[in-house]
């Protein structure tokens, strides 16, 4: 057996020195250093030998495998670098060609509205707050003089979750409450942020939408200071020419209420199915809030008044890009989104 082991290494050697590509230089380990290998089966025949002869054959042997697994690495390196070399050639790769130019990201639009209704609220002295959007039914609803079974709950259809008194919030008017039990008057802030209704989708309404919860309180707070303050925000965003509608309407969390609508610029007030016909869109209702709600909110309604609205960011979006259809913000469809 220690006479073979000469003859199997320089048989391996002169055959290794012959393979040309990385497929037959597979094949050669197999054939000497694999499992059924021509060492592998040198490693086996060990138990054969005389027992005073095995430790110097096992070292030689192992010793012919390290050098063949050398020599076998030397050589796959060395393949691997020609063949790389081969296909950076055939593949003719002008390596000074500029890359491939990267696609920048951009805001969505609602979210850009967003944006400019915070900056125009912040120059007009209100300040910027987060509330949650799994609400309780207390803040939805209760504290927002709707108690249960009141019949304004259902103005809103409402997604609840399996935990009682738990709901997606259907509107940021919420967050009145919430901030004013920690807040004292004088109160001036606005509240941003998705809120959910099980509504019928249509081109001016959706499942899911934006709110700009606004709300102020203090002494001699009046609708007037409100009528004014939606105005600003139409001016700062819309521009000076843009028409608005105020009328009287009906929300349980304020006394009076107020309709505001601004004329749809899709149609310049000739009507589409963005506005329904009616060529006015309905975007910042609103109104003074109500004693009862501020008496929930511990604050005494003959010292204070105050005003709450909530704007529409997804139709005011579609009012100044010409968009008949607030769906399509959230449609995904980049086609449609990189036209902002």
């Amino acid at each position: 057996m220690l006479d073979e082991l000469p003859d199997l290494r320089r048989e391996a050697e002169e055959r290794l020195a012959q393979i040309d590509n990385l497929q037959g230089l597979q094949a050669w380990r197999n054939t000497y250093l694999g499992r059924r290998g021509a060492v592998t089966a040198l490693l086996r025949r060990l138990s054969e030998l005389p027992s005073e002869q095995r430790p110097v054959a096992g070292r030689k042997a192992n010793a012919l495998k390290e050098i063949l697994e050398a020599a076998y690495r030397a050589r796959h390196d060395e393949l691997l670098g020609c063949e790389r070399e081969r296909v950076w050639r055939t593949a003719q790769l002008d390596v000074t060609l500029p890359g491939r130019p990267v696609s920048l990201g951009q805001l969505h639009p609602v979210t850009r509205t967003l944006r400019e209704m915070k900056a125009a609220f912040a120059r007009m002295g209100f300040q910027v707050y987060e509330g949650p959007e799994v609400e309780e039914d207390h803040y939805n609803f209760t504290l927002l003089n709707m108690p249960p079974h009141h019949p304004a709950r259902d103005m809103q259809d409402t997604f609840y979750t399996t935990i009682p008194g738990l709901l997606l919030r259907t509107h940021t008017s919420p967050n009145q409450v919430r901030l004013m039990e920690r807040l004292r008057p004088p109160i001036r802030l606005v509240v941003p942020g998705k809120v959910y209704r099980h509504d019928n989708p249509d081109p001016s309404h959706d499942w899911m939408f934006c709110q700009m919860e606004g709300l102020v309180v203090g002494r001699g707070i009046t609708m007037g200071h409100l009528i004014g303050t939606i105005r600003e925000l139409a001016r700062q965003i819309f521009g000076p020419g843009r028409r608005i509608r105020f009328r009287c309407d009906y929300f349980p969390y304020v006394e009076p209420g107020l309709d505001t609508a601004v004329s749809c610029m899709l149609c310049d007030g000739t009507g589409c199915r963005l506005c329904g016909g009616t060529g006015w869109l309905e975007a910042i209702p609103g109104g003074m809030v109500h004693p009862r709600v501020l008496l929930n909110c511990g604050i005494d309604p003959d010292r204070y008044t105050g005003f709450a609205f909530g704007a529409g960011p997804d139709r005011i979006t579609a009012l100044k890009y010409g968009v008949d259809d607030i769906r399509r913000f959230y449609a995904n469809d980049l086609r449609f989104l990189q036209q902002f």
